[in-house]
């Protein structure tokens, strides 16, 4: 959008360009029939056609594609009432009087210079932006030869170190740093959690700043986007323009305006308060050690702690492979599954944790609806038909605002802008098979396994 628009007035093109789509496709999908002929189309009793047990299993596959309306509510909200296209952040107190923050990077130390590459680039980004007190420490399985520095602190976890629940992978990782012979934080110190290729914007640093200053909240995260610098994949990065709208409508309502987690949040980019932090833990098991994010975020909530959105956005890269898309979403599926599942989360905190979860769950019996609706087609009352309508074209504009957040218009121009476009909305048919291998591989797999995705770009070889 051009830049001599206010945020506001692209605020409002976008909330405008919203209501047409979902306008367009409910009258394209006959979610508002606009003539009596349509409306007579399915004038005929369902029952007698397929008889009782046909006939219900159809009606209760429909009602599946109702479960995902919690999310899509919040992502509707959260995209609306909240401008999305909001300025420079604007620091609201000084850097100098920032309480201490610690921006810890978990690795397994697979990519040292990946790892050392992205330190010093963040360690730039925070004392260009002015930030004084503030260390970057890294957590790894294996050193990474990090060089000595006032600033960089490099703690690496020993392979004899178990949790008193037996928690792995990152969770063990997260629990080794807040062990007392290893922590050297108070508890009213802050950190800010990294995955190892996230790097931090001055718009970010801004951000944690004002967050940490305002010190109502033990816990925040913001908005990562994915299409910055070299794009590796087209199609990953295309496809994940959908997380970016996520964080915009979804994690921004349920964190501004309910002040909680209700859906989860994700693993990187998270702002806590040290002492919360300890008091929560990352020492969750099994259970907890999978989407460990997700499990912290339900125990907090759980506390009582409260949780806010943070103004800034990251920079991370979307998968390099689709083998490696699809096991990333196999393992956030599994991991929340664990969540829901768990005893230790009563099931007043994870309510709509697991609704969503479902919604994931039972997406091959939703998509079976595109086939069924077509050659088994069954009358509904027009508020369900409208519905259904509302959520698809919700979606769909998701992918249309997750490119217009992550690319720049005067960087690609008109044309390779618009091209973006088109491609993101051509990935969502292969991304809906994508999901529905992932489901259901996940569902029949190996449950406590963590993938980690590849991170670092082999460079091509001459001879």
């Amino acid at each position: 959008m051009p830049s001599m628009l206010s945020s506001w007035t692209k605020h409002l093109l976008h909330c405008t360009l919203l209501v047409f789509v979902i306008s367009v496709f409910e009258i394209w999908s006959g979610g508002v029939k606009l003539s009596a002929d349509v409306q007579n189309t399915y004038n005929f009793n369902p029952w007698e056609r397929y008889g009782f047990i046909w006939c219900f299993m159809l009606y209760l596959l429909r009602c599946l594609t109702f479960l995902p309306l919690p999310q899509v509510l919040l992502n509707f909200g959260g995209l609306t009432l909240y401008n999305a296209f909001q300025d420079k952040v604007i620091l609201k107190g000084s850097p100098l009087l920032a309480p201490f923050i610690c921006i810890r990077i978990v690795t397994r130390g697979d990519y040292p210079q990946l790892v050392k590459a992205n330190v010093a680039r963040n360690m730039a980004r925070c004392l260009e932006t002015g930030l004084e007190n503030f260390i970057i420490e890294v957590v790894t399985d294996k050193s990474v030869g990090l060089p000595v520095h006032r600033r960089i602190r490099e703690v690496v976890v020993p392979k004899s170190y178990k949790t008193k629940t037996g928690a792995l992978f990152k969770s063990r990782a997260l629990q080794f740093c807040l062990e007392d012979n290893v922590n050297i934080l108070a508890d009213c110190d802050w950190i800010v959690h990294l995955d190892e290729e996230t790097l931090l914007t001055e718009n970010s640093i801004r951000g944690v700043l004002n967050f940490v200053l305002d010190g109502k909240h033990q816990f925040g995260q913001g908005l990562i986007t994915y299409a910055n610098e070299e794009v590796v994949n087209w199609f990953t990065t295309l496809a994940d323009s959908f997380r970016v709208a996520d964080d915009m409508g979804k994690l921004r309502i349920q964190l501004s305006m309910f002040h909680k987690p209700l859906l989860s949040w994700k693993g990187s980019y998270v702002v806590t308060q040290v002492g919360a932090e300890r008091h929560i833990s990352f020492d969750n098991g099994l259970d907890g050690s999978i989407a460990e994010d997700c499990f912290f975020a339900m125990r907090a909530a759980k506390e009582g702690y409260t949780f806010n959105f943070v103004e800034g956005e990251m920079w991370e890269k979307s998968p390099f492979s689709l083998w490696d898309f699809i096991q990333q979403r196999k393992r956030w599926l599994q991991g929340i599954l664990l969540v829901v599942h768990s005893a230790a989360i009563p099931s007043k905190t994870k309510i709509w944790l697991a609704l969503s979860c479902y919604s994931w769950v039972t997406l091959p019996l939703s998509t079976s609806n595109l086939v069924l609706a077509r050659y088994f087609p069954i009358p509904c009352p027009a508020i369900m038909d409208f519905v259904c309508a509302f959520i698809a074209g919700v979606n769909i504009y998701m992918y249309i605002f997750g490119v217009v957040k992550s690319f720049s218009l005067y960087r690609f121009g008109v044309l390779k802008f618009t091209l973006c476009i088109i491609g993101a909305l051509c990935t969502i048919p292969f991304n809906v098979i994508i999901e529905n291998v992932a489901v259901i591989w996940g569902l029949f797999g190996n449950k406590y396994k963590f993938y980690v995705v590849h991170k670092e770009i082999k460079p091509l070889v001459t001879v």
